[in-house]
């Protein structure tokens, strides 16, 4: 069982439990519907295959016709999906499905909110680890067809040498030096970086990316100069649409937005079912 499948299997228990009732109390077993999955605002659709896979987790008979493909910017009104089968299963899978399809195309249309603010530059949005726990995978799927680009994973796929880290260390450069001795080839350092001065220390020790982490317009643009395109810039920290353009137009490469994913409205997204 993948992780994905065990992920359906606990929405769909804590859910449906061992049966739904009102449905095996109104509805003949054999009675067959259609279901339509409409958008009832503009959106940028994600999650279709997983809606898909909580319909065929609960009934293999189900038959799934998707009208769009994630990653598609959809109009209120539109259908999004057709499913067709018992109609006692599209009740089971019908909030679960619909739960993670509102979330995701949330976090799609929040980001894809961010990414054209800032589209007139050069700065790319990020994710962060700021993500539900057992749904990064989705989320940051999600992200992706906002147009928006995966930051780390997890802890395990880049250095990321944050505050606590040089609290421990010691300095900067004590904890660069400290990656530096078991660093896996290939893979990116990056440095948490709070001040100027840190800013200078971090590039000093030849940091792949340097994180400006809560810094000002004004010392954005400072660390810019410093920097001189020696290394990359993430800006990080209380970005919102109302200021990320202040920070955009600096000339850094970056700006990480834990709201794309921590705070996204979800979509408003339903489902209809016909005899």
């Amino acid at each position: 069982m993948d992780h994905i499948e065990q992920l359906i299997r606990l929405a769909l228990d804590e859910d449906v439990g061992e049966t739904d009732i009102t449905s095996d109390a109104i509805i003949d077993p054999q009675l067959t519907a259609t279901a339509k999955i409409v958008a009832k605002e503009r959106l940028v659709i994600a999650g279709l295959d997983i809606a898909k896979r909580v319909f065929h987790s609960v009934d293999p008979e189900i038959v799934w016709d998707s009208k769009h493909e994630d990653g598609e910017r959809c109009e209120a009104k539109k259908i999004l999906a057709v499913v067709r089968g018992r109609a006692r299963s599209l009740l089971k899978a019908e909030r679960t499905a619909v739960n993670f399809l509102q979330h995701l195309s949330g976090i799609a249309t929040t980001t894809s909110t961010f990414v054209r603010t800032v589209s007139d530059t050069k700065v790319k949005i990020l994710d962060t680890r700021k993500t539900t726990p057992g749904m990064r995978a989705l989320e940051k799927h999600a992200v992706l067809m906002g147009d928006g680009i995966n930051h780390r994973m997890g802890l395990y796929d880049r250095y990321l040498i944050k505050g606590n880290h040089i609290e421990m260390a010691g300095s900067i450069t004590e904890a660069v030096k400290r990656v530096r001795k078991n660093q896996k080839t290939g893979v990116l350092l990056e440095v948490e970086t709070k001040t100027l001065e840190d800013v200078r220390e971090a590039l000093q020790c030849g940091a792949d990316i340097l994180m400006l982490d809560n810094m000002s317009v004004p010392d954005v643009r400072e660390a810019v100069k410093i920097v001189n395109a020696k290394a990359k810039l993430e800006v990080s920290g209380n970005i919102t649409l109302e200021n990320i353009t202040h920070y955009a137009v600096t000339g850094i490469d970056f700006i990480s937005v834990g709201a794309i994913t921590h705070s996204a409205p979800a979509a408003d997204i339903h489902m209809v079912l016909e005899r």
